[in-house]
């Protein structure tokens, strides 16, 4: 696998740190690196939060994403969103929850803007909106298959209480499931 370099934005309390320690976690269960950077106020909740994933087969030697290297970015909040979607490749998908961000005419030029309403799963589909990091999790996993599905959710599952991993695991299964449906209206 090439080097695979994902973002994720929220603010504090929404999970992003999680999602990316998952992933990261899970790369180093298959063999390979895993590496999360994040950067977020942490004395404040609420305050603007990104966590960079890189994944790759080979040893990272530099921990920080270049701007223009990230090929995927979710952002569940619009102070992140502007703050970090310029981090994005031309091109790259960028998944937002278009009840929270709103991506200018200028961005759906630049970039591959799709809109899932990641919150609204957690909450309602799921029942819990503390899962929404797994939902998130599922979503850039099924659009960019970057870890074995199976490894990552074992790696959640190991990373929450017992008690919610039924709710996780729905989380997950909705949050693919919404993925498919972007993938398959953009084709």
């Amino acid at each position: 696998m090439a080097r695979k370099i994902m973002r994720f934005t929220g603010v504090g309390g929404q999970g992003v740190l999680l999602a990316g320690e998952i992933f990261a976690a899970a790369k180093i269960k298959l063999g390979g690196y895993g590496l999360k950077t994040a950067t977020y106020t942490s004395q404040v909740r609420g305050g603007p939060t990104v966590v960079d994933i890189t994944l790759d087969d080979d040893e990272i030697f530099y921990p920080y994403a270049n701007d223009g290297e990230i090929d995927f970015m979710l952002s569940v909040a619009q102070v992140s969103y502007d703050l970090f979607k310029n981090g994005v490749s031309e091109g790259g998908i960028i998944v937002v929850d278009p009840n929270l961000v709103h991506p200018t005419d200028e961005d759906r030029k630049k970039w591959r803007i799709i809109e899932i309403p990641i919150i609204t799963i957690a909450k309602e589909e799921v029942g819990n909106v503390i899962t929404q990091s797994v939902v998130a999790l599922a979503i850039a996993n099924t659009l960019e298959n970057a870890i074995d599905k199976q490894t990552l959710i074992d790696t959640m599952l190991s990373k929450v209480p017992p008690k919610v991993h039924d709710a996780n695991l729905k989380a997950y299964e909705l949050g693919e499931k919404y993925a498919k449906e972007a993938l398959a209206k953009a084709a």
